[in-house]
């Protein structure tokens, strides 16, 4: 049964995975969440995993091979389950044990990393999925309370200023630069936090998408304590 509860009017929550996956975007909703209450001890995986970059990917034949308690076992059946699914819809999904991205500060007004706000693009037809089990978990933020940083006067200054080209060329800079994926959010915004456990379809930059793309941004991390994060 889908429940067509709407948040900030973007955001429609199902009650199975197969509504996630089949439901079409459409007007404003651009998210869509698989709202769960998950069991299982997603900080004892974390702990065990060997983290040997700032970002460890775990597959599953680590995943399977660790020692666990019943209730890290039971954490483990949910990761494994939901790599399954994903997998048999044609996505490819990756476990990552984030420790702290990147950051960019190469453009101190701009910076294009993952913990400002932007939207993904695609030359193809695809969507973003993710769910954190564990650690600090994303924003979004609705469309109407975002502007892309383009747009932003002081900062397409600056931008211009960055450019060396004709000016016929300018946009194709924004683009190949990918500053045109970056948002800064509005004065009177708040961002809808993604919570933990839940499995997330976000809306994605491409040709054939009859709707927005969804803003969204990675969290701080908190020292010492790392995200468990399915993305694909």
């Amino acid at each position: 049964m889908i429940d067509l509860t709407q948040d900030e009017h973007q955001i429609l929550r199902v009650s199975q995975f197969q509504d996630l996956v089949s439901r079409p975007f459409q007007g404003d909703i651009n998210a869509m969440c698989w709202s769960r209450q998950l069991i299982g001890d997603f900080a004892e995986i974390v702990s065990k995993a060997e983290l040997t970059e700032n970002i460890t990917v775990m597959d599953e034949e680590e995943l399977r091979e660790m020692h666990l308690s019943e209730q890290g076992q039971l954490a483990r059946e949910v990761l494994l389950n939901d790599m399954k699914l994903l997998t048999a819809q044609g996505a490819a999904p990756v476990l990552n044990v984030i420790k702290y991205y990147e950051r960019d500060d190469s453009f101190p007004l701009f910076p294009t990393d993952v913990y400002s706000y932007h939207v993904d693009r695609s030359p193809v037809p695809t969507d973003t999925f993710l769910c954190t089990y564990y650690g600090e978990s994303s924003d979004i933020l609705p469309n109407s309370k975002a502007i892309q940083k383009i747009l932003v006067p002081e900062i397409r200054l600056e931008l211009m200023k960055l450019f060396d080209g004709p000016d016929e060329d300018f946009e194709a800079f924004l683009v190949e630069n990918f500053f045109d994926l970056h948002y800064q959010a509005l004065p009177n915004a708040r961002p809808i936090n993604l919570g933990l456990g839940h499995l997330w379809r976000l809306a994605v930059d491409h040709p054939e998408s009859k709707v927005l793309p969804c803003v969204h941004r990675a969290p701080i991390e908190k020292n010492g304590e790392p995200r468990l994060l399915l993305i694909c």
